[in-house]
């Protein structure tokens, strides 16, 4: 697989990718998850022109099969998303994806990557916890990530447990 910047001319392929990546929720018992509306195409074109939007791709100029898209939260680089078409699941993809979002927040200066998730989805915080994030305590959730989880909890996201998660990374090389 090779990682790299997403274009605008295939912002519609990630939104297909987000509404795939969505259907195991419902066989966990999540189908609000499932039938959540993918990122606007207007909302992905911000993260395309800020540079914090990748694809993986199996060549260069294939269509993408997994994307993650990242902000900036606190000074960290933090993940917003990250979507594997299941047809390509349990391949290492969502992990290449995180690799490279630590290397560009490495290269930004950032102290490390930040993100949200439901806590007891095997491909959620489990999963997170495998690439090396750690999850946080209430006492040292940042501003910006408790404004996340205010958010997500306005929207209705608490109905199932979630926490924030970190993962410190060293200098860039």
């Amino acid at each position: 697989m090779w990682i790299r910047d997403a274009r605008l001319g295939e912002l519609p392929r990630l939104r297909e990718i987000e509404r795939a990546a969505g259907e195991p929720f419902r066989e966990i018992g999540m189908p609000e998850i499932a039938d959540d509306e993918p990122p606007s195409i207007e909302a992905l074109t911000g993260y395309v022109r800020a540079g914090r939007a990748w694809v993986a791709v199996a060549a260069p100029d294939d269509p993408p099969v997994a994307y993650l898209l990242a902000g900036l939260v606190d000074g960290d680089v933090h993940i917003e998303q990250v979507s594997v078409n299941p047809q390509f699941a349990h391949r290492g993809i969502g992990r290449e994806l995180i690799e490279y979002a630590g290397a560009h927040a490495r290269k930004a200066g950032a102290a490390a990557l930040t993100l949200t998730t439901f806590a007891e989805v095997p491909w959620n915080a489990p999963y997170y916890r495998r690439c090396g994030f750690v999850v946080l305590g209430d006492d040292v959730i940042t501003p910006g990530l408790r404004a996340i989880r205010d958010h997500e909890a306005a929207i209705g996201l608490d109905r199932w447990p979630r926490v924030c998660m970190r993962r410190a990374l060293g200098s860039a090389e």
